[in-house]
């Protein structure tokens, strides 16, 4: 590994220290039902992210609440020394990809079956500590 690459890859684990996440496998539900609980969250704040999770009627809401409930708790893990109502927290990164797909049979008429999808899916949910537009910046120009 050059010298280089090296340190921009030390800059990046550092500007990711603050990040948290956590991944939610082969939940079944199809993706595009989870994309739209996601949709809702992406780019809140935790608190606020939570309220709209615990009073959505979507089902897959629940998932996605526990699920987020947990990134909080890495997050305090991670970060032991700070106090999470010290800091904002964002759901800064939200992502649904697509599971296995179990294939199945289902009767139809004159002694067919029509083949059915059972879709499921991967959920990954990134907190991060709010930053101001200005360390963003700052921080931006020292990983280049």
């Amino acid at each position: 590994m050059s010298k280089r690459k090296k340190i921009t890859a030390d800059k990046r684990k550092e500007a990711n220290k603050t990040k948290s996440f956590a991944i939610l496998r082969n939940c079944p539900t199809s993706p595009r039902k989870m994309r739209y609980v996601v949709d809702m969250i992406r780019g809140e704040e935790v608190n606020r992210a939570l309220d709209i999770l615990k009073f959505s009627t979507k089902d897959a809401a629940v998932r996605v609440e526990k699920l987020l409930k947990s990134a909080i708790a890495n997050w305090q893990k991670k970060n032991e020394g700070d106090r999470l109502e010290d800091n904002i927290l964002v759901v800064s990164e939200v992502k649904v990809d697509s599971g296995r797909v179990m294939k199945r049979l289902r009767t139809a008429p004159q002694g067919r079956g029509y083949r059915m999808l059972k879709r499921s899916n991967h959920v990954t949910i990134v907190v991060d500590k709010q930053v101001s537009a200005e360390e963003q910046t700052e921080n931006e120009t020292q990983i280049k």
